[in-house]
């Protein structure tokens, strides 16, 4: 089943899923579902939507009111901490992108996800699209949403956790987050399951 099938019925709801956070040291994986008809999936791609990656954190925050506004649905999950350490970070993600799927107001007739890792136990038919943040709009506009919800969350940790530079790293292990791991020692938020975290 892919995309193509339903390209003759416009009424057919396809979720694109995504995550962001599976490399850091820090913080939650966040993962969001979003819902787009072609005509929204069109009107994002001329304003500029695609992979979160390829865009400034100032231009992601400027697309978040479109996206939110043009989707027919869409919902964020997460993976805890607890979640990272008790699962592994593969199995986290998996489960941050189960529950922004789920919280949709209905499951999709279709959802294309990020990567090459089906979701387990999905109660709808899924897609695995290698690179599909740079391929699919309904991904891309996921990648954006997680990743601005995400930042907001780090950087409000910031300020609870002091010393770590989070709210330019976002948790990511730069060399001044690594250094401060060493004179400071890990917080509860921290991953100790990961190199230099334990």
């Amino acid at each position: 089943m892919t995309p193509e099938t339903f390209e003759h019925s416009p009424a057919a709801k396809i979720a694109g899923v995504d995550e962001v956070g599976r490399g850091c040291l820090f913080g939650p994986v966040v993962a969001a579902a979003v819902v787009l008809s072609p005509q929204a999936c069109g009107q994002l791609q001329a304003l500029g939507v695609t992979d979160s990656k390829r865009l400034s954190a100032a231009r992601r925050e400027s697309l978040v009111e479109p996206i939110q506004r043009l989707a027919t649905d869409y919902a964020l999950g997460l993976a805890t901490i607890h979640d990272i350490e008790r699962l592994n970070i593969l199995h986290a993600s998996l489960l941050a992108m189960y529950r922004a799927l789920c919280r949709l107001s209905t499951l999709p007739d279709l959802c294309l996800v990020d990567g090459n890792q089906p979701i387990p136990h999905l109660p709808c038919p899924q897609q695995t699209v290698v690179q599909g943040d740079r391929i699919h709009t309904e991904i891309a506009a996921a990648s954006i949403l997680a990743k601005v919800w995400r930042d907001r969350l780090i950087v409000r940790l910031d300020r609870r956790y002091p010393g770590y530079h989070l709210a330019r790293n976002k948790g990511y292990g730069s060399s001044a987050h690594r250094l401060a791991l060493q004179t400071l020692g890990p917080t509860p938020q921290h991953r100790r399951s990961f190199k230099g975290c334990g």
